[in-house]
């Protein structure tokens, strides 16, 4: 007796009730879903951005000098040191030094040293506006032909929340540092 081969199959893509989708591979990893038919392949994640000191400490700087003179500028406006301001104030340096530098101790350090003087910076921007006004002058000549005046002033007008206000934009920097590297 002869035995003989059974007779070729299509291939099947489906399982035998007719599903398409049942069969199909399993998802890629962090994808929720496997991809459908036709459909396009998940793109790769983008590249992290280089992170570095110097990139940080460029980025802090930045964004210390702005944010600085907007806050003298609502303190000029004002007349009036605000406190969410100052907390502002360290955290957007803290935020672009973290961005840019990464998890680096000494960006967290600098962003921290460079809110202490972007806020000295927005309260001599303040003091300087207010001046201005008082003695009908313009603020450019006040700020930088009188500097000295301008900080004998702020001296005068300096007490205890005005260095409150310093260790919060401090503290932000350092914290806001942290979190955006994360």
């Amino acid at each position: 007796m002869s035995q003989s081969a059974p007779p070729p199959q299509q291939p099947q893509y489906g399982p035998p009730d007719g599903n398409p989708y049942a069969q199909q591979a399993p998802a890629a990893p962090g994808m929720p879903y496997a991809p459908q038919p036709g459909g396009f392949a998940p793109a790769a994640p983008p590249a992290p951005a280089p992170r570095s000191l110097v990139l940080g400490l460029l980025a802090a700087l930045a964004a210390a000098v702005v944010v600085g003179s907007l806050y003298g500028v609502i303190i000029g406006l004002t007349k009036h040191e605000i406190g969410w301001a100052a907390v502002g104030v360290g955290f957007v340096i803290g935020l672009a030094a973290g961005k840019a530098g990464g998890r680096n101790p000494a960006v967290a350090i600098a962003a921290a040293v460079l809110a202490l003087g972007s806020v000295y910076l927005g309260q001599l921007v303040g003091e300087a506006m207010i001046i201005a006004k008082l003695v009908h002058a313009g603020f450019s000549e006040v700020f930088f032909d009188h500097l000295d005046l301008v900080q004998r002033a702020w001296k005068e007008d300096a007490d205890p929340l005005t260095f409150l206000f310093f260790g919060i934009a401090g503290y932000a920097a350092f914290s806001g540092t942290k979190k955006a590297a994360a």
